[in-house]
């Protein structure tokens, strides 16, 4: 790892996160067995049936281990959990703490396994007797999140079962015993549940007056248009849990839908953190990114909060170790926005942004973010319609094609009730190379959406329409990788181009673009261009950020684009054809 971190191309692939976690090839899904053991955080995460293992010491800074659970005879490994068995419980470790995962296999239906591992998680050996609950009949039974239930004194499994989730209990995570179901007739139905959790928060801070939430991920519907998550407040007692709401009423998890699976560590003290796969089941593995698919969201530290009704709603906040990565924090005098979009001096693709916004009047305002080029992402608030919203629909692709080969329309708009009264909103946001999370309030309402633009689309910029807001301590912070080694001062890492292959017909014109890595060590360097053979492809014209370049024969070249004193370089491949010959 050491190795890969000296290595200036590691993790720089377009669409690439920086921050946020991502397989380094291959698919990535649900986060499984997530646990902090021995100061270290576990990160188990579904790869083809399959457990992939990472370990952490901040939650940001990432060490790929081999895979933790392969298939068996038992079928494939899928979502699961993990718990510190402290005391033994199991009889596995002659005495000793150690590590147990339950999962789901899936041979001759799905059923609950689990293995265990006798050295901080590096290796795992099945139990012998495994299952340990065996399938009766159920087609869909899986993704077994368990914890230990201190005033039972036993371990604790709900698991889901199709539209609903079921409780079982042990004394040592081997022999269980049906407790109880819920939500036959609870939230939403659109479809099959999964990853169910389950954990106990105090109420606005208060921990003498606590509350358990249940939270399931609901799978691919056409009602919600896509997959989505939700969650219920309540009550339970070690057997049987109880809803505090009407049963009819849907508390959706994250407003943007590219939030699936949400599990939280297990063995934390002082704090509940959960994290998710930064996808959706309408297009789990169909982005644009290659030769890796799907990303974790940022690790997110929960809460419980009560709102101006009364009631008891869930609270999401990025985690506070986000700030050991900040690289360069620009802040911003109180400004105000009315008619004019007012653009901010700030240009940047992996950083937090975040501000206070008041109005009194007002119809609409917004930030546009990843912004150039004609695109951008849209997130803000809907003063007419009462709707905070983000919206993707022009912020560089259109539509993917879905799971089923189906087109689908990736642009699109996120909204959530937003009363116009309150005159007033907290904003953080997270942006990265492929995604957005915005923080609404202390984490009152969250959106989660993928982006793919272009890397050189780098802008911010507000705008308010039909009166005007007043903007104050609002700032910008740059965020270091955290998978290469971190540059110092000045120094600049590679070139970025909107472009990485372009198709011409002869007499055909393009504009290219180009920035420089990272954003915040950006000083007055040139990038200077050229072009491998001018008899096929020339540079007509300079522009305020790249070369416009014309087809002018037929055959490849390459545009290649320098900067000198980092002895950067980037090369785009051009083909030029003959009129109809692309």
């Amino acid at each position: 790892m050491a190795s890969l971190r000296e290595d200036a191309s590691y993790y720089t692939e377009r669409y690439r996160p920086q921050y946020h976690f991502s397989t380094p090839v291959g698919n990535l899904a649900d986060p499984n067995g997530l646990v902090f053991y021995k100061g270290e955080y576990h990160l188990f995460h579904q790869k083809n049936g399959t457990w992939a293992h990472a370990v952490s010491k901040d939650l940001l800074h990432w060490e790929h281990l081999p895979i933790a659970l392969e298939r068996d005879h038992l079928g494939q490994a899928l979502s699961g959990s993990v718990v510190v068995d402290e005391k033994d419980t199991s009889g596995l470790f002659g005495g000793k703490p150690g590590l147990v995962a339950i999962y789901t296999n899936t041979e001759g239906g799905e059923a609950q396994s689990i293995a265990y591992s006798k050295d901080d998680g590096r290796t795992w050996e099945r139990y012998v007797g495994n299952p340990v609950i065996p399938n009766t009949g159920m087609k869909d039974f899986r993704d077994p999140k368990v914890f230990w239930h201190e005033e039972t004194a036993k371990w604790v499994m709900v698991v889901s079962t199709n539209q609903t989730v079921s409780f079982y209990h042990s004394d040592n995570l081997i022999d269980w015993a049906f407790a109880s179901q819920f939500g036959a007739e609870e939230g939403l139905h659109a479809a099959v549940w999964e990853c169910p959790d389950l954990f106990r928060l105090p109420v606005d801070g208060d921990e003498d007056n606590q509350k358990w939430v249940l939270h399931v991920s609901v799978g691919d519907n056409d009602e919600t248009n896509g997959s989505t998550a939700q969650y219920f407040v309540g009550e339970f007692d070690g057997t049987a849990f109880t809803n505090d709401n009407d049963a009819a009423e849907v508390l959706i998890t994250d407003i943007g839908q590219d939030f699936y699976a949400a599990q939280t560590f297990a063995n934390l003290d002082g704090r509940t953190v959960w994290l998710g796969w930064m996808a959706n089941w309408r297009y789990p593995y169909q982005s644009p990114t290659d030769p890796w698919m799907g990303a974790m969201s940022i690790p997110r530290e929960l809460g419980l909060y009560t709102n101006s009704n009364g009631q008891v709603r869930l609270r999401q906040k990025p985690i506070s170790e986000l700030d050991t990565i900040y690289a360069k924090q620009q802040d911003f005098a109180p400004f105000d926005v009315a008619n004019e979009a007012t653009p901010l001096d700030f240009k940047g693709t992996t950083y937090r942004f975040t501000a206070e916004v008041s109005w009194e009047d007002l119809r609409e305002f917004g930030l546009r973010l990843r912004h150039g080029n004609g695109v951008e992402s849209l997130l803000g608030f809907d003063g007419e319609y009462q709707k905070v919203f983000l919206d993707r629909t022009n912020a560089g692709l259109e539509t993917i094609i879905d799971r089923n080969g189906q087109p689908f329309p990736f642009g699109q708009r996120y909204e959530a009730d937003y009363d116009a009264k309150r005159g007033f909103m907290k904003l953080d946001v997270l942006v990265d190379e492929s995604s957005i999370e915005w923080f609404i309030n202390d984490g009152e309402l969250t959106f989660t959406s993928l982006i793919y633009t272009d890397p050189t689309n780098a802008g911010i910029e507000w705008y308010a329409d039909g009166g005007s807001i007043h903007v104050q301590h609002a700032q910008a912070i740059h965020l270091h990788n955290v998978w290469r080694a971190r540059v110092t001062e000045g120094q600049l890492e590679r070139i970025v181009t909107n472009e990485e292959t372009v198709r011409l017909e002869i007499g055909e014109t393009r504009e290219l673009i180009a920035d420089l890595k990272p954003d915040y060590n950006v000083g007055e360097e040139v990038i200077e261009w050229g072009s491998s053979d001018e008899d096929i492809v020339t540079i007509i014209d300079e522009t305020e950020r790249g070369v416009m370049i014309a087809a002018v024969g037929q055959g490849s070249a390459e545009v290649v684009a320098r900067e000198q004193k980092n002895r950067l370089e980037k090369r785009i491949r051009v083909y030029s054809t003959g009129e109809g010959e692309q």
